[in-house]
């Protein structure tokens, strides 16, 4: 299995440290660059690309929601899992909504960094006490998606059929394995979910889910 390349985006060297020694016990995990504001960070992604960013929420210059968004924007394949001190809604909803695949506290054990960034690479989201379904239902309170009727007509039953099960929590390979499709073809109605609901994570996905009544929470 190849290592999990990933970066750290925080102003505070010491916590940055204290994370690198956490990640380094873990041989699945390939420190490739760190960065103390967005504005490094996005400079260095011209020549290097992890596979995950654990990006701080307050940083000089450029601070990590709208560092998130720059991300998503121009390198979506890249997961973001957002590290902060802060578990009010507002921030958690912010980095959300920007693009970030989960929401971790900086005072959370090695264990569950470890775990949510394995559960981020391989399903690109971690939900948390802090990512609950309470908040889900605030950010599909807040999220505008036009017609109902209207966004289910540009869905094929098979889509809905994957969509459903996409916010089950199964895997690509799990729902292939349900419906008897190969991966592939499930990358790529995931792939078409994402474009049509004009989504940028999971958690969009489910809060169009949940404004069109195809699953309820």
């Amino acid at each position: 299995m190849e290592k999990i390349k990933l970066a750290i985006a925080d102003d505070h060297k010491i916590f940055r440290n204290g994370l690198k020694a956490t990640l380094e016990d873990c041989p699945d995990f390939d420190l490739v660059l760190e960065a103390a504001n967005g504005n490094q960070l996005i400079a260095m992604l011209a020549s290097v690309t992890p596979d995950v960013i654990l990006m701080d929420i307050k940083m000089p210059e450029l601070d990590g929601i709208q560092t998130t968004a720059y991300v998503k924007q121009h390198y979506h394949q890249i997961k973001v899992l957002a590290l902060s001190m802060f578990n009010e809604d507002k921030y958690i909803v912010d980095m959300m909504k920007a693009g970030a695949s989960g929401y971790l506290l900086k005072n959370a054990e090695p264990e569950e960094i470890i775990e949510a960034i394995a559960t981020v690479y391989q399903k690109d989201y971690y939900f948390n006490e802090h990512l609950s379904v309470t908040l889900i239902k605030q950010l599909a309170g807040n999220t505008h998606t036009g017609n109902t009727a209207q966004s289910l007509a540009d869905f094929n039953e098979r889509e809905i059929e994957v969509l459903k099960l996409v916010c089950q929590e199964y895997s690509n390979s799990e729902i292939a394995d349900k419906i008897c499709l190969s991966v592939r073809t499930v990358e790529g109605y995931r792939a078409r979910l994402f474009e049509k609901t004009k989504s940028k994570n999971l958690v969009g996905l489910v809060i169009f889910a949940v404004k069109t009544g195809i699953i309820s929470v």
